[in-house]
């Protein structure tokens, strides 16, 4: 049986690549070639729970990481144990998805509210600036609208 920490780091691994193939810039032209999400084959390779399929079934024999044993023998019960591991290890990698999905997602509520920060800062700045102007020019402020 497999360990638990393999099991994770398999995962994570399924998550990362799959999430580079579909989501990062180096793979978009491959996505696009093939379509983008607008075509059957491009929708394969631009959705990261699709990908991470493909990923799971070639990583699990190559790290052997079977994490569920059947009573089946023979061949069957070896493609029976290939092909459930890999779906618990794509599983495993959805979740990790999703927890990846709210640090991002919270570090980009960071970042927002940073750069709302800086542009209040910098709107400070350039009002004081245009106010100190006008006090060393001597010149007063501009004469309200007259009412009609």
């Amino acid at each position: 049986m497999v360990s638990l920490f393999q099991l994770l780091a398999v995962s994570a691994v399924v998550m990362g690549v799959s999430q580079t193939i579909a989501r990062e810039r180096i793979f978009a032209p491959l996505r696009e070639r093939l379509g983008g999400r607008e075509t059957w084959w491009g929708y394969l390779v631009s959705c990261p729970y699709c990908v991470s399929h493909y990923v799971a079934f070639l990583l699990v024999p190559l790290t052997g990481t079977y994490g569920i044993d059947v009573v089946v023998g023979g061949r069957t019960g070896l493609l029976l144990r290939w092909f459930l591991s890999s779906l618990l290890v794509t599983v495993v990698a959805a979740f990790f998805r999703v927890l990846f999905w709210f640090v991002d997602e919270s570090q980009g509520l960071v970042r927002r509210r940073q750069r709302t920060e800086d542009e209040e800062v910098a709107t400070r700045r350039l009002v004081r600036r245009q106010v100190e102007r006008e006090a060393a020019t001597g010149e007063d402020a501009p004469a309200p609208p007259s009412p009609h």
